[in-house]
């Protein structure tokens, strides 16, 4: 039977589709979309409702001897709470504690990579150089002397460079960039560390006047202070 049933041909039912009129709105919603869309329009209507709810239950239950300094210490503007400046925050003292710690941090940094700049170096200097092992040989005379610098020349051979593998070609390369980056970074932090140390001193006591350019004995872009002499006891 179920097969006899499947060989009549039925009528295909299609959905509605949007008015010709209404198709500036688009697709006609179904009804599966709009249980879609009620179901997450009523959750989030339940959430705000929630919220609210804890919201008055908290201003209810609210303790009104309670305090905290931020109370004191913030203005409102307008229904908006501004803080207030925190630009004297610290004293002069603790101003000046604070930048030698960072100039301290600085130099052990420059230090460092100082140290490891030389390392490299080293390691880098017996590639591109001839090995540092050499003989030293005694001459009576100068025609002596002679002799023994041109059997020297004659018995050096460099080292071919197509002989060096390939994967000691590219670690030396990286190395030779290592050692780039390294550099830049120094020079980085040297004027870093310079600069922080000039803004250190100007902020010590003593009356102090910037050069002007034709006082300047060696001319430079950097601003150069003078501090006035002070008799110390």
């Amino acid at each position: 039977m179920s097969s006899l049933r499947n060989a009549i041909s039925r009528r295909a039912h299609k959905e509605r589709a949007q008015p010709s009129s209404r198709k500036k709105f688009g697709l006609l919603e179904k009804h599966k979309d709009y249980v879609v869309r009620a179901k997450a329009f009523h959750k989030k209507e339940e959430t705000l409702r929630a919220s609210l709810f804890k919201l008055k239950e908290k201003a209810a239950f609210r303790n009104p001897d309670e305090f905290y300094f931020q109370m004191i210490k913030t203005r409102t503007v307008d229904g908006v709470h501004k803080p207030e400046s925190q630009a004297n925050k610290y004293t002069q003292e603790e101003l000046m504690l604070m930048k030698t710690q960072d100039i301290g941090y600085i130099l052990q940094k420059l230090q460092s990579e100082r140290k490891k700049i030389e390392k490299l170096t080293a390691v880098l200097h017996s590639v591109d150089n001839h090995p540092s092992n050499r003989h030293i040989y005694y001459a009576e005379d100068r025609e002596e002397a002679r002799e023994l610098q041109s059997q020297a020349s004659e018995s050096r051979v460099t080292p071919p460079s197509g002989d060096i593998p390939d994967h000691i070609k590219r670690k030396t390369a990286a190395s030779y960039r290592e050692l780039e980056a390294r550099n830049s970074r120094v020079n980085q932090l040297e004027k870093l560390y310079m600069e922080m140390s000039l803004k250190k001193e100007l902020q010590k006591k003593g009356r102090k006047r910037k050069l002007r350019e034709d006082e300047l004995v060696c001319p430079t872009s950097k601003p150069v202070y003078k501090w006035r002499s002070e008799r110390k006891r």
